[in-house]
């Protein structure tokens, strides 16, 4: 499951970047990819939707969301962890 999560957290990025699948890796910011505050909320609506998932974050208040985005491996991982708790 671990994998498909990556995959698709890396495909909803590189959608939202609007670049190649294989450009994006654990390590990328999202800023750095071209992804800006609008964007990061429509890849989160994006994840939310392929995973069935409700994610802790404010739109109005990113900073203080309970979800960290500041790289694709982090967001992996708190997808990862949202999956096992709200998908037992």
């Amino acid at each position: 499951m671990t994998t498909d999560i990556r995959t698709r957290v890396h495909e909803i990025v590189a959608e939202q970047a609007m670049i190649d699948t294989d450009d994006v890796t654990d390590a990328s910011v999202p800023a750095d990819l071209g992804i800006d505050s609008m964007g990061l909320v429509e890849a989160i609506f994006a994840i939310e939707e392929a995973f069935d998932i409700q994610v802790p974050f404010n739109a109005n208040e990113p900073a203080a969301s309970d979800f960290d985005y500041s790289s694709v491996g982090a967001i992996v991982a708190a997808v990862e962890r949202l999956v096992a708790e709200q998908h037992p």
